[in-house]
């Protein structure tokens, strides 16, 4: 596609744009009384209108039923987590028995690292990337730490190469082959939070297999912003958070995924909980967990409604709208995000980064800065966009085509160019 970076290049592609009504359906932070530049959907998603609605909903059953809203209610709290099997199995390209909605994400990897981090005397390390998220780190840490493992002989950070801001896929796959029959585990995200970078997944999947270990992935930054195929790539497990790319709110709920050839095994290890419980007897309170089916016997307690019930308004976008479809407008949003970036510096001696994102990639775009970054990204701020920075000197943006427009980057652009 020729980019143009001119108002009306940016407004004619938003009037092309067959998801444009989608932006009214969302609250868009004001500057100075007009709509900011929100780019950082990739920290916190914007409140979709309807939220308020749908929390409403279960409060005015909670008023109504107390107790019985459990039953009796319009959507009654006993199944409640039965109403996201359907469409948080499309965002991620899951059979619906394989996902469950429970808990927050990194509740979520421990429990089921429980089941798939079973390390023995030879067979007892995990590969993740490098400069992962910090609680993935801590995660890993704590696990082998949890099984009398030190993290240095145990835990293997996969690296850019020197110069280098991204990994290969065949580095990566290498380290596993490297490693061979002492991986136990092999543990990624889908999409690198710092340098934006998505992973392929299918292939690490295939190579930790191959030398007989455990895939999981940390999908915070990918589910909402990738297709996914997680059932055919035969990954083992995942989880996701549903704040970012899926707008359910600050700590919203998360998700999680156990692929079903270990989703109806009752013998494999886990920490249980009632509601994980079978349904069908679990107010027998008897002795002795019998799971139920799928990647809900993971669940621990019931359901967090009113946080789940904001998880619901953005689920019915996503219902709406295919991840095929997101990533059709996305591809292009991004790299004329990119064209504006690279436009602005040939006009502005001040302006000099370097972006660190690769071509594989969803929403996100990240730029290095020089040392005069912190004050770029306060003049951003200071004139209505809302981005993110990350020390030491990182600027994350990520526009969200559910609800961010060419225009919003061409404003960008001119924002930038005033540096």
């Amino acid at each position: 596609m020729q980019f143009e970076n001119t108002q009306e290049f940016a407004l004619k592609m938003d009037q092309n744009d067959s998801l444009k009504s989608y932006r009214s359906q969302f609250f868009i932070p004001q500057h100075n009384g007009k709509d900011s530049v929100y780019l950082t959907g990739n920290s916190l998603g914007l409140q979709p209108k309807s939220v308020k609605d749908k929390i409403q909903q279960e409060l005015d059953d909670w008023a109504k039923y107390g107790v019985d809203g459990h039953f009796d209610g319009k959507n009654p709290w006993f199944h409640y987590h039965k109403f996201f099997s359907e469409s948080a199995a499309k965002v991620v390209g899951a059979n619906p028995k394989e996902v469950v909605v429970m808990n927050n994400l990194t509740v979520n990897l421990h429990l089921l690292m429980v089941s798939f981090y079973r390390p023995t005397k030879t067979r007892y390390k995990i590969i993740m990337e490098g400069g992962a998220f910090p609680s993935d780190q801590y995660a890993m840490e704590s696990q082998v730490k949890f099984h009398g493992f030190s993290y240095e002989d145990a835990v293997i950070e996969v690296f850019p190469r020197e110069g280098e801001h991204s990994l290969r896929t065949e580095d990566i796959l290498a380290t596993i082959t490297e490693h061979g029959d002492s991986v136990a585990t092999v543990m990624f995200s889908g999409v690198q939070y710092y340098t934006g970078q998505a992973f392929n997944m299918k292939a690490i999947t295939e190579k930790a297999h191959e030398v007989g270990a455990i895939a999981g992935f940390d999908l915070a930054h990918a589910a909402g912003n990738l297709e996914l195929q997680l059932h055919d790539w035969d990954v083992d497990f995942a989880v996701w958070c549903s704040y970012k790319y899926l707008n359910s709110g600050p700590g919203g709920v998360s998700g999680a995924f156990v692929h079903e050839r270990h989703a109806d095994n009752p013998d494999l290890p886990r920490f249980a909980g009632w509601w994980g419980h079978n349904e069908s007897e679990r107010f027998l309170m008897k002795k002795g967990f019998n799971p139920e089916s799928g990647a809900a016997g993971w669940q621990l307690s019931n359901a967090p409604v009113l946080s789940m019930a904001a998880h619901r308004a953005s689920l019915d976008m996503f219902d709406e709208v295919s991840m095929a479809q997101l990533n059709e407008k996305s591809k292009p949003l991004n790299a004329f995000l990119q064209f504006v970036v690279e436009d602005a510096a040939k006009s502005n001696d001040k302006l000099t980064f370097e972006i660190i994102t690769p071509e594989e990639r969803g929403c996100q775009l990240s730029v290095l800065t020089g040392e005069n970054g912190k004050m770029l990204f306060d003049h951003l701020t200071k004139n209505g966009v809302i981005a993110d920075w990350r020390e030491p000197n990182v600027i994350r943006m990520a526009p969200v085509p559910l609800y961010n427009s060419f225009e919003d980057i061409y404003r960008f652009g001119e924002i930038l160019k005033s540096f």
